[in-house]
């Protein structure tokens, strides 16, 4: 890569929204490893005030969070004007029931099993995220 192609190369951005802060550290840390820049929130009402402040590329949410689940927060997002254009990978233990349904019913554009692999997740994410080399 030519050093001005790399300067005029933006990251794309990930909001990864999960309540174990072991797991959401660990996330974070390898997705920052493979050139993402990322944000993070512990709730679901934090990470609705997340991804309307930072504007995320993507969000990467945990369906199972106390308070505001995150098939809630996917409906929020969904409906507001300022996130409703941003795609929601919602990850989940479960392989099926009300949660799973109701996230993708409200817009999840992909749900995902844990454990997950990082290549199979990177690759799910590429999917759903814009050409960095487009700024």
């Amino acid at each position: 890569m030519k050093i001005e192609e790399s300067s005029t190369r933006r990251k794309n951005k990930i909001l990864v929204v999960e309540d174990h802060s072991h797991i959401r550290q660990i996330l974070a840390l390898r997705l920052k490893e493979l050139g993402y820049e990322v944000f993070e929130a512990e709730t679901g009402l934090d990470a609705f005030r997340q991804a309307r402040t930072t504007l995320p590329d993507l969000v990467l949410m945990d369906l199972h969070m106390p308070v505001v689940g995150g098939d809630e927060v996917m409906a929020w997002l969904k409906t507001d004007l300022l996130t409703r254009h941003i795609p929601v990978i919602v990850a989940t233990a479960l392989l099926f029931g009300p949660a799973v349904d109701r996230a993708i019913a409200a817009g999840a554009a992909e749900v995902i099993h844990k454990p997950f692999n990082f290549d199979a997740l990177n690759t799910i994410l590429q999917r759903h995220l814009p050409d960095p080399s487009v700024v």
